[in-house]
């Protein structure tokens, strides 16, 4: 914690963060004032949504006792203009990452993959005539008779219904859920890139 504090104090916020993040996996008892520490250094490096969520932790944890409680609450001033930006963007994420084109549909939302009704194949077989081409039928004289399946053409198998006989079928992206986009670990200035001109917006 104290080397934390003495990186703070230099203003070098990414030493600080990495020591705060080895604090809070360590597992070991944190001192109630660490969420706020942690929340000013995350404003500093950019990371508004999760320093929103650490000051909001130490006044959980303090209440209206906490030493920090004036300064806690001048943060969340400060991070009520950096969230609504994160909320208004179409280019990041809700935690205010970047978006990246999806590496699986290239953003078109959908992909194309085998067919799960014909396995691949375009053809199925015909159930009318349990995919023999023939129909058996029982005359009047008790005698089996075998007709041509008028479904099939006595061919025993049909176009498959679901991939009109391609062999492929086209459904929502399974990777980004339809979304076309993926989030990344850069922090978003909320700017359309030269490659991102158009996003989903947020659901």
């Amino acid at each position: 914690m104290k080397g934390a504090l003495a990186a703070i104090e230099r203003n070098d916020f990414q030493t600080a963060n990495s020591i705060f993040r080895n604090l809070i996996d360590s597992g070991l008892p944190l001192p109630d004032d660490m969420p706020y520490y942690f929340a000013e250094t995350l404003f500093q490096l950019g990371q508004f949504d999760n320093s929103n969520n650490f000051v909001s932790k130490y006044l959980e944890i303090t209440g209206f006792t906490g030493q920090h409680y004036d300064g806690a609450l001048a943060l969340k001033e400060k991070l009520k203009a950096p969230l609504a930006q994160i909320e208004a963007c179409n280019f990041c994420d809700a935690r205010g990452y970047r978006y990246r084109t999806c590496f699986v549909c290239e953003g078109k939302k959908q992909s194309e993959q085998a067919c799960s009704y014909c396995k691949a194949k375009g053809l199925v077989g015909c159930s009318r005539c349990g995919a023999t081409g023939m129909i058996k039928k029982i005359n009047v004289f008790n005698l089996v008779e075998f007709f041509e399946c008028e479904r099939c053409s006595g061919k025993g198998r049909l176009t498959c219904p679901e991939c009109g006989g391609g062999g492929k079928e086209i459904s929502e992206c399974k990777t980004c859920n339809g979304s076309g986009h993926l989030s990344s670990d850069q922090l978003c200035n909320h700017h359309a890139s030269q490659e991102q001109t158009q996003v989903s917006p947020k659901q």
